[in-house]
C-alpha cells in the first residue's frame, strides 16, 4: 500500500513510513506489532499540544474552563471526526474480524490511529515542533470557533431562552452551502427569525456555523 496521498494529506513527509505503517496498525493484525503504544505517546502529545494553544490563545480564562475546553477538543468523537475527514480509514491495517464488521468506520479505532499518528509524527522527526503545526492543521477551522465558545457560553440556547421570555418566534437554522478540503471543511448556516434579518455565519461543523449565527443574532438584538 502506498501511503503518498495520506502523507500530503497529513501535511508531514516522514523520513521513515515504517512509523506510519506502525501508527496504522490495529492490534487485530497482531497482538506485539501494533499501534497501542504509539496511540499512549500520541495521547499525551495531543493533550499537552491542545493545553498549550488554550493557555496562550485565551490568558483570563480559569483553569475549569480551559479544562473543559480541552476536553471537548480531544474527546473521541471529535478526533474520529478529524480521522475521517483525513480518510484514515482508507489506510488501516485491519484484522479479518475487524474488516468484517466495519472497524475503518469505528469512532475508537479512528481516534487511536489519529492519536498514533500524532506519536509517530513525533518518533520519525524527534522534534514536537512537527506535532503542533500537523495539530494546528488538522483542527483548522475548529480551534476558531472555540472563540465564540469562549466568548458566550452556547449562544444557540441563550437567544431561544431570549425569544422564548418575549413570547416570540424560535429561530430555524439551514446549511446554505460547504466548501473546502476534507480534512478542513466549512459549512455555512442561513438563521432566520421573524421579522430580523437573516444572517449567514461559517464553522467548522454545522454545529459550530448555527452557534456562530446565533452569536450573530444575539448581538444584532444587544444582548450582552
Amino acid at each position: 500500500m502506498t501511503y503518498q496521498r495520506l502523507i500530503n494529506t497529513l501535511g508531514y513527509e516522514f523520513r521513515d513510513e515504517a512509523w506510519l505503517k506502525l501508527a496504522l496498525t490495529h492490534r487485530s493484525v497482531s497482538g506485539n506489532h501494533n499501534n497501542e503504544r504509539l496511540e499512549f505517546l500520541g495521547d499525551s502529545i495531543l493533550g499537552m499540544m491542545i493545553a498549550e494553544y488554550l493557555y496562550q490563545q485565551f490568558p483570563k480564562e480559569k483553569e475549569g474552563r480551559l479544562t473543559r475546553l480541552r476536553a471537548n477538543l480531544v474527546k473521541q468523537d471529535s478526533l474520529a471526526d478529524i480521522a475521517r475527514q483525513l480518510k484514515l480509514g482508507d489506510y488501516l491495517h485491519l484484522g479479518a474480524g475487524e474488516l468484517k464488521s466495519g472497524g475503518f468506520r469505528r469512532d475508537s479505532i479512528l481516534a487511536d490511529a489519529l492519536e498514533a499518528i500524532l506519536g509517530a509524527i513525533y518518533l520519525d522527526a524527534q522534534s514536537i515542533d512537527p506535532c503542533r503545526e500537523c495539530l494546528l492543521r488538522w483542527y483548522g477551522q475548529r480551534l476558531n470557533d472555540v472563540a465564540i465558545e469562549v466568548t458566550l457560553k452556547d449562544p444557540k440556547s441563550r437567544l431561544q431562552e431570549y425569544l422564548q421570555s418575549r413570547h416570540l418566534p424560535l429561530p430555524t437554522y439551514s446549511v446554505q452551502a460547504t466548501w473546502g478540503e476534507d480534512h478542513n471543511q466549512t459549512f455555512q448556516v442561513q438563521c432566520i427569525i421573524d421579522n430580523i434579518p437573516p444572517v449567514l455565519a461559517t464553522g467548522a461543523s454545522r454545529r459550530h456555523a448555527e452557534q456562530a449565527a446565533a452569536t450573530l443574532i444575539l448581538q444584532h438584538l444587544g444582548v450582552q
